[in-house]
């Protein structure tokens, strides 16, 4: 098939058929009462020029009957119509005794159809079992007229009565299934909008989590080794105006640093779709020699070991990057004076890994990776283990050593 012709729009006439339909149906929900009134007041209608032109007398089996009741029998079975959405049970048991009546007198107005419109109301609102005595109440009024009247055969009279009250009852389920079936599309559509919603707020609040953390990390860390080296120049100036120099060089290169990893991370979160954000990769474990070197920079003697090759993808060199920068992080500003770190690496099979961060610092309460202030330290090292299900240990190095220990090991990678 062609797809233009697939895809075309609807033609003018359906597109105007439908708002003109959607109008009614939106101006009948506002105001009920006026369009049963205008209902009613056509079938009434109807009926009485039914009446009074005569008309009547061409079904009648009756020719002799008073005109009092042929005006009576006319209201009796149109004017209950204003209540036929209300309480359609109780308009078509109203309708009942006029029916007998037209029946037995043999005035056979055309008035006494209108109970199909009864018959489609119940199919419509009512349960489906409510048709089988709606069925019979229709029904007995004409056994009564061909018993009393012999007008027929019991077949014909039946029979079409019946076609007539199957066909009445049908259109009324149809309606009713549409109906059921729009206001479910309807309530998935709603309930689908609303899990969207819950979806974009759940992924913002993870967004922000990520980018809480990626700011701690990164900040966080080089503030740290700047503080370090700033306060180091300044002992270092009076006395050795060269380590002074080297401090303030280590502070720029540090700082520029910072500023790279805070523009890659920006340039990330950029929805511009015409400008190309730098796709410079993540931290990795070849970044490890710079960060220790700008820790021993700022005054913090670490010791590095490897054990095992190399084998892990790039998110889980992220998370062993980011674990030993945030521990090197807390030594720096917990530790105290003479602290030294020790850093223990090692690479299992199937892209497991083991990391130890020590240190010897005077591992004070505050020692917590942030725990107890800003919440991003150690629970973003726990976040970051916890993708890959790996187990984050941190706390102080057992009696009588002194300092503090962080030990991360991320499991096997699953087969996908």
């Amino acid at each position: 098939m062609d797809p233009v012709t697939e895809h075309r729009a609807p033609e003018p006439l359906t597109e105007y058929a439908q708002r003109l339909i959607h109008r009614v149906r939106a101006f009948d929900r506002r105001h009920p009462l006026l369009w049963d009134l205008h209902f009613t007041g056509f079938w009434v209608t109807a009926a009485l020029i039914d009446y009074v032109g005569g008309g009547w007398r061409h079904n009648a089996l009756s020719l002799d009957l008073p005109g009092w009741l042929l005006l009576t029998l006319s209201l009796g079975l149109s004017a209950p119509l204003l209540w036929r959405r209300t309480h359609p049970g109780a308009v078509l048991a109203a309708m009942a005794p006029f029916a007998f009546v037209n029946a037995w007198s043999g005035a056979a107005l055309q008035a006494a159809l209108l109970q199909l419109v009864l018959i489609y109301h119940l199919a419509l609102r009512r349960p489906l079992r409510d048709l089988w005595w709606a069925t019979a109440l229709v029904l007995a009024p004409v056994l009564l007229s061909a018993t009393r009247h012999g007008e027929g055969t019991w077949h014909q009279q039946i029979g079409s009565h019946l076609m007539s009250i199957t066909v009445a009852a049908l259109i009324g389920v149809t309606v009713r299934t549409r109906r059921t079936y729009t206001e479910a599309l309807e309530d998935r559509a709603r309930r689908l909008e609303t899990e969207r919603d819950q979806q974009a707020q759940l992924a913002t609040a993870a967004e922000r989590a990520r980018i809480a953390r990626e700011m701690h990390d990164i900040i966080g860390h080089n503030l740290s080794v700047i503080t370090g080296l700033a306060d180091g120049g300044r002992y270092a100036a009076a006395k050795s105006p060269e380590r002074a120099a080297q401090a303030l060089d280590a502070i720029a290169t540090t700082s520029r640093q910072a500023l790279t990893e805070l523009r890659r991370l920006l340039d990330v979160l950029r929805e511009e779709e015409k400008q190309q954000p730098d796709l410079a990769p993540q931290p990795g474990l070849t970044d490890l020699d710079q960060l220790l070197d700008g820790v021993r920079s700022a005054g913090l003697p670490v010791s590095f070991t490897v054990n095992g090759s190399p084998t892990l993808p790039p998110g889980r060199q992220l998370t062993v990057y980011r674990v030993i920068q945030e521990a090197l992080t807390n030594t720096l500003k917990h530790g105290g004076p003479h602290t030294t770190a020790e850093i223990e690496l090692s690479y299992e099979e199937k892209a497991a890994v083991t990391v130890t961060i020590t240190d010897t610092g005077i591992g004070n309460g505050n020692h917590t990776g942030g725990n107890s202030r800003d919440g991003r330290g150690l629970p973003g090292m726990r976040e970051r283990t916890s993708l890959y299900g790996g187990t984050l240990e941190a706390g102080p190095r057992p009696h009588p050593e002194r300092g503090w220990r962080v030990r991360l090991h991320l499991p096997e990678e699953s087969p996908q």
